[in-house]
């Protein structure tokens, strides 16, 4: 059986962006899983049923580590001599890609789910901007997982078109439609947590799943739900997800709102969000930068119309005024309107609710796209 290796640079990645993938790849595949190490990475291990070996990465630009992790990388592919090796994640790319083509291995993948760099400027971005091109340019085949950028990498001449290849409708992993059902969320689990967080039954609830930092628009959220809520008593916001204030830190006028508006709720980090979810009424994801939001697939899935900003991805899974509201990005008076025009208009909003889930199992249901992958993978061979 050829060997199959996946990389990301930390092991949440490996467990939560690929979960299921792995076991249905060994299926085809002698399957190695390689990031840093950690507890998810044993969780992959024994979830998947997949090897798996850590190599120290960072996220962040350490010279003399990457290259430390660049050299184990090497060792690691001429001793297994993989047929594929495919990374995801930025710095598991760069180092991953460049180990990989200098061990001979004959293909190279290199998955982008979105690119951080783009909200970045002056010599940085310059910098970011050649270890991008260096990275793809290591690789054999790219996959951007949107179409959205897919024309975004052409446009900023990272690569050529011949290179690019999107699996599918979009989406590194698709979705387990069975997983994320409303029907799953018992009326008193929902009951229990509506008491628990002081949800009362004639609240609309907006929600926000994902990394608690600037650029997925928590500065506009927070501004705009704050004028919303002066006027809407019978409204919350839910802020589920971790924070990162060591790489993406808010403004501190925003973390106070958060501490001061008592129908701002911030529940931290929670394994998991179908709860959450269940109890919510809107799905407010007003991210500046994105490769294919799992988020969005999630929340639509469970029935939730989606207010969204207008970027790759978030744009291909909903359909303006059919399944949720596409709002410009970092525009605090759009935001506010969308959240005001879902209170104002419950038969429309509901009217929403019959466009989520059925198209998400229509284009985005995860053996769906995991045989895309496959396909991909067997070509090689021909």
């Amino acid at each position: 059986m050829k060997k199959l290796i996946r990389i990301t640079t930390v092991p949440s990645s490996l467990r939560t962006l690929l979960k299921g993938q792995h076991r249905f790849m060994s299926q085809y595949f002698e399957v190695i899983g390689v990031s840093s190490a950690g507890d998810a990475l044993h969780e992959v291990r024994q979830n998947e049923g997949i090897e798996t070996k850590a190599i120290e990465m960072t996220r962040t630009i350490t010279p003399i580590k990457d290259l430390k992790a660049t050299y184990l990388l090497y060792k690691l592919f001429k001793k297994e001599k993989p047929h594929i090796v495919h990374t995801h994640t930025p710095k598991a790319g760069t180092v991953g890609m460049l180990a990989a083509k200098l061990a001979g291995v004959p293909h190279r993948f290199h998955t982008i789910a979105g690119l951080p760099l783009l909200e970045v400027t002056g010599a940085k971005r310059k910098l970011l901007d050649v270890v991008e091109k260096f990275t793809y340019s290591c690789a054999t085949q790219i996959l951007p997982n949107s179409y959205g950028l897919e024309k975004i990498i052409l446009k900023n001449n990272y690569t050529k078109a011949s290179k690019l290849n999107v699996i599918g409708k979009g989406s590194s992993n698709g979705i387990d439609t069975n997983h994320y059902d409303q029907k799953l969320v018992g009326f008193q689990q929902r009951e229990d947590l509506k008491k628990e967080l002081q949800i009362l039954d004639n609240d609309l609830v907006f929600i926000f799943i994902g990394r608690i930092v600037k650029d997925k628009g928590i500065n506009e959220l927070v501004q705009a739900f704050n004028i919303l809520s002066k006027s809407n008593a019978n409204t919350k916001l839910l802020l589920v997800g971790p924070r990162e204030n060591h790489l993406d830190p808010l403004l501190q006028a925003t973390e106070t709102l958060i501490l001061e508006n008592k129908q701002i709720v911030a529940v931290g980090v929670i394994k998991d969000i179908r709860p959450y979810v269940a109890i919510s009424h809107v799905l407010t994801f007003p991210s500046y930068r994105e490769g294919f939001p799992n988020v969005v697939l999630q929340a639509s899935c469970m029935e939730l119309p989606c207010i969204v900003s207008n970027i790759n991805g978030c744009n291909e899974i909903i359909e303006d005024y059919k399944n949720g509201i596409i709002i410009p990005v970092k525009n605090v008076q759009a935001l506010t309107d969308a959240m005001q025009y879902m209170i104002d208009n419950p038969d429309k909003r509901n009217a929403m609710v019959a466009h989520t889930r059925l198209r998400i199992i229509e284009c985005y249901q995860r053996e769906y796209v995991w045989n895309e992958l496959l396909r991909t993978y067997k070509s090689l061979d021909q």
